[in-house]
């Protein structure tokens, strides 16, 4: 069991899928279940919301059991080994392929007729499913995709069997997949929870299918400059944001990590912008010392902070961090030695231990979350804790270990993080209307 359920999955594939994001992307998933998964992918990615409608011919006697698929605009797929062994002959599979676009063109009228369809027109169409199994009705819709004009097409679910890319006949320009267990027999088998989507929660995804995402004046990749450093970031700024996050990544980490992309998409939901940024240089990024060298990764997100300050919109909003692993002292650092005045500072797996000689010096309330499985971290962030003279919170996530890698528990750390940030940003916001300054301290040298 890989998911706790359809939603969980859409958010774990959509962290996959984070670095796709474009204004030419459309999202487009196969009803029921799959739409449930491409809403969470379409809301991460900030694109727009379709369904392609396919059926799958079942073997007679053998429904369940796909020999095929067929999709609009007179798509069909026959999986011709399943069909030998099944011993259907062509009469037979003209029947059940005659009943299933019966039921094909049902289905469309009941959940698509006279919804408005973005064109899939020279764009790039991630079609998503819960799952693989035979893979007939996953191949039936990127023909589909293909047929309405998409330039490039990506097929992405969250679960699939073994080798199963081999088996798609190269239908898609791109395959993504996040878990894919050799002894997959059936895609329920991944889910905790798999139960029949109802029509009504698939027309609830696809009637507001605009509303999914942030709506961002700025999604940019960016050169942050430092002094003589020209350090890779991407920039997301949705409208009328209510303040802006720093992300200080681990060592051996970089902007792209997928866990904090995804962190990050939950905040810019929530009005808040990102900077996501290499605190190395790429001639750095090979020397592991650099990575554990706090007070230099500390100064580099002041850095980034007042680069960040200096965008346009951006001057006035408070900043608070989010640390990863040595990322985390490092932003400690920043807002005591580096004079940073950012206002929340949250740890995710963070090695807040190797800031000791500062931790007495935080002035600004803190999140330590840690996985319940992260035995090493959990005890070095509770003796840690006890140093903070700040308002300190310790956030325990269930069966989680250091990378968050379980069904649900990325999902829980982002939503803590989230919902701890917005908290002080606001906070900060109306501190700064009833009449304080938010201003910018000295970078002090690295120690």
């Amino acid at each position: 069991m890989f998911f706790v359920d359809r939603r969980d999955a859409g958010r774990r594939l959509a962290a996959r899928l984070l670095a796709r994001r474009g204004p030419e992307v459309v999202v487009v998933g196969l009803p029921r279940g799959g739409v449930v998964v491409a809403a969470e992918v379409a809301r991460a990615l900030g694109a727009p919301l379709d369904a392609i409608v396919v059926r799958k011919i079942g073997v007679p006697g053998r429904p369940e059991l796909a020999m095929g698929a067929v999709g609009e605009e007179g798509v069909l797929v026959v999986d011709e080994e399943v069909r030998r062994a099944a011993r259907v002959d062509d009469v037979a599979l003209a029947a059940a392929a005659a009943r299933a676009r019966a039921e094909l063109d049902d289905a469309r009228d009941r959940l698509l007729g006279g919804r408005p369809a973005p064109s899939l027109a020279g764009r790039t169409v991630i079609v998503v499913d819960d799952g693989v199994a035979t893979g007939a009705t996953a191949r039936a819709a990127c023909r589909v995709a293909r047929a309405r004009g998409a330039a490039r097409v990506v097929l992405a679910v969250p679960v699939a069997p073994a080798g199963w890319v081999d088996r798609m006949d190269g239908v898609a320009d791109d395959y993504v997949c996040v878990a894919a267990p050799a002894d997959l027999h059936a895609v329920g088998q991944a889910y905790h929870e798999f139960s029949p989507v109802p029509d009504d929660e698939v027309l609830a995804c696809l009637r507001a299918p605009m509303l999914a995402g942030p709506l961002l004046v700025r999604d940019d990749d960016v050169t942050v400059r430092i002094g003589d450093l020209a350090l890779h970031g991407r920039l997301r700024v949705p409208d009328r944001a209510i303040g802006a996050v720093v992300f200080a990544h681990g060592a051996g980490s970089s902007h792209a990590s997928p866990r904090n992309q995804f962190m990050a998409a939950m905040l810019n939901e929530a009005r808040v912008a990102t900077l996501l940024v290499d605190l190395l240089t790429a001639d750095e990024a090979g020397d592991r010392s650099k990575g554990y060298a706090i007070g230099l990764l500390g100064a580099r997100i002041v850095g980034a902070t007042r680069w960040l300050r200096d965008e346009p919109g951006l001057g006035s909003l408070p900043v608070g961090y989010v640390g990863a692993s040595t990322g985390a002292p490092a932003a400690l650092w920043a807002v005591t030695e580096g004079g940073s005045d950012a206002v929340a500072v949250v740890a995710r797996g963070g090695r807040a231990d190797l800031a000791q000689e500062w931790l007495g010096a935080v002035r600004c309330p803190v999140l330590l979350i840690v996985g319940a499985c992260d035995d090493q971290v959990l005890a070095l962030n509770r003796e840690a804790m006890f140093r903070l003279h700040a308002e300190v919170r310790l956030a325990v996530v269930p069966a989680a270990t250091h990378l968050f890698a379980e069904p649900g528990t990325l999902e829980l750390c982002a939503g803590l993080a989230r919902d701890f940030l917005v908290r002080h940003l606001l906070r900060a916001q109306r501190t700064r209307t009833a009449g304080a300054t938010v201003r910018s301290g000295p970078v002090a040298p690295p120690r």
